[in-house]
């Protein structure tokens, strides 16, 4: 016989747990028991007040398989966790946490959304087992489905693009795009945005990453109008684009569709903003070309190491012969990526005294390179070519630096760039230096031979053009003349430096002859000739 038991009277708070069972009692007498019934389930447990609690009621609940609620019940019970601390400290909080099936899918959606892992991958036999280890209250039949998987990333998509579309109204932004072909000949655009919210926080975010059908420049810019629009976009700063000619018809573009726009800046005539990167690029490789023969020679020495194991045992016997120690490896680099040239002349050159010795005493580095130069091509690297590369390496670090700064999308750039544009024009100053001194040593060196031919051209000078005195406007002319040389000459020691301090003239003359212009000045500068 059984029979519901109704609730004491003794004024304590009732357990949530009874709202999943019912108690119950069995029996009569002496023999009875009191029983907790799941209601979902009708699994029974021990209830008597006086020596059972609630603990096996309560884990009960959360595991029952017939419980409707029982995601909402998993949620609502806590669990201990470590949290790593934040703001760089060291070491964890403890947190109460609880566990949620519908958090862990989201968590596993950009788990494939972060790490570009395939749909199928959360089918996988071992993923399923390693999750259930984390969380054994996850059953395996509640980890998604490749199908699931699929649907809540472009959930996630559709909730990121609703909030994104939203921080975007009404906000002035600047865009970066770029274009590339695949190895599948396909044409591909991406349009990157940056913005600064109402909190002066900086913000990256792509708005398009699409297939174009070429390169052309009015079909860029085409897909740029369509994506501000789509994203409701009315206030453009600036779009900064690489050099390439297309890319001021995608400007032109542009600055044509949009200059009636309610956030347009002065019609969004100051638009273009050409990539600083990619200008660093153009320089570099044009001073590659100038070295060109001595990188290529070290260049073939690094990969003949880098081909096979021996070689490389072979290299690191000289360096252990030469008492060298190094942390740095050889490094190969992409001869169509300056940076990696750089890193790989910079290794290089520490290894000088190694590649000079191999080039007398290793048999096969020294045969390898003298069939390269039986056959047409370069020989191995000399001491010269590593001292060119040396130099070089010292201008490559400034531009890598710089390039590093500028290629930063997470920081604001436009005032980080300034100090290694100074930078990189101060060491141009410094070859300036270099032939201004130079220079005076060669004035200082024909002044002294020279000097008791040197005399001072101002009195006859000051003569000759005030001769005609009784000439009014010949002498206001003279007098002129005489001030444009004072003015030209002021903190002037010497005709060298009143050489250098001139104008320089123009270059629209074609037939401009260097030798027919010092055959008019020479006069002025006998030093300097």
């Amino acid at each position: 016989m059984t029979a519901p038991v109704s609730g004491g009277c003794s004024g304590r708070k009732k357990s949530v747990v009874w709202g999943h069972f019912e108690k119950v009692k069995i029996g009569e007498g002496d023999t009875s028991k009191t029983k907790a019934i799941c209601n979902y389930c009708q699994k029974s447990y021990n209830a008597d007040s006086k020596s059972c609690g609630t603990s096996n009621l309560l884990a009960h609940v959360p595991i029952c398989p017939k419980n409707p609620n029982r995601e909402d019940v998993v949620r609502e019970q806590k669990t201990l966790a470590f949290v790593p601390k934040k703001d760089g400290e060291d070491g964890f909080h403890l947190v109460s946490t609880s566990f949620s099936v519908k958090a862990s899918r989201k968590a596993l959606a950009k788990m494939v959304i972060i790490d570009e892992l395939p749909f199928r991958y959360v089918e996988g036999y071992g993923f399923k087992k390693f999750v259930s280890t984390l969380q054994p209250k996850l059953r395996l039949k509640d980890i998604s489905s490749r199908q699931t998987v699929a649907r809540d990333v472009i959930g996630i998509y559709n909730s990121e693009r609703k909030k994104l579309r939203k921080s975007l109204k009404g906000c002035m932004v600047c865009l970066t795009t770029d274009t590339w072909t695949s190895i599948q000949n396909l044409n591909y655009m991406c349009l990157t945005c940056h913005f600064i919210d109402d909190a002066w926080k900086l913000h990256k975010r792509i708005l398009n990453f699409c297939q174009v059908k070429d390169h052309k420049g009015e079909t860029i810019g085409r897909k740029i109008e369509m994506s501000l629009r789509e994203w409701g976009i009315d206030g453009l700063f600036t779009l900064t684009m690489d050099n390439a000619s297309s890319n001021l018809t995608t400007i032109k573009f542009l600055q044509r569709v949009t200059k009636d726009w309610n956030g347009a800046v002065l019609g969004n005539e100051y638009m273009h903003m050409r990539c600083c990167a990619h200008i660093l690029n153009l320089i570099v490789g044009e001073g590659l070309k100038e070295i060109d023969a001595s990188v290529a020679k070290v260049r073939e020495a690094v990969r003949y190491v880098k081909s096979s194991p021996n070689r490389s045992q072979t290299f690191r016997s000289f360096m252990e012969r030469l008492g060298m120690e190094s942390k740095s490896l050889l490094s190969l680099d992409v001869p169509t990526r300056w940076n990696s040239t750089y890193i790989m002349l910079e290794t290089a050159e520490n290894f000088e005294k190694v590649f000079l010795r191999m080039d007398f005493e290793d048999d096969g580095y020294s045969s390898y390179f003298r069939t390269k130069e039986d056959s047409g091509g370069l020989g191995s690297p000399c001491m010269t070519d590593f001292q060119n590369c040396r130099a070089f390496v010292t201008f490559l670090r400034l531009f890598y630096n710089a390039t590093k700064k500028f290629s930063g999308s997470l920081y604001v750039t436009s005032n980080a760039f300034y100090d290694e544009i100074f930078v990189i024009q101060e060491i141009a100053e410094v070859m300036v230096d270099k032939v201004k001194d130079l220079l005076f040593k060669l004035y200082n060196f024909y002044t002294s031979i020279h000097s008791p031919n040197v005399q001072d051209q101002s009195g006859s000078e000051r003569t000759e053009l005030e001769t005609d005195a009784s000439d009014p406007y010949v002498m206001v002319h003279s007098r002129y003349e005489r001030f444009l040389q004072v003015e030209q000459s002021v903190g002037c020691s010497n005709e060298l430096e009143r050489y250098l301090t001139e104008n320089c003239d123009g270059r629209k003359d074609a037939n401009f002859e260097i030798l027919e212009w010092w055959r008019n000045n020479c006069n002025s500068f006998h030093c300097c000739i």
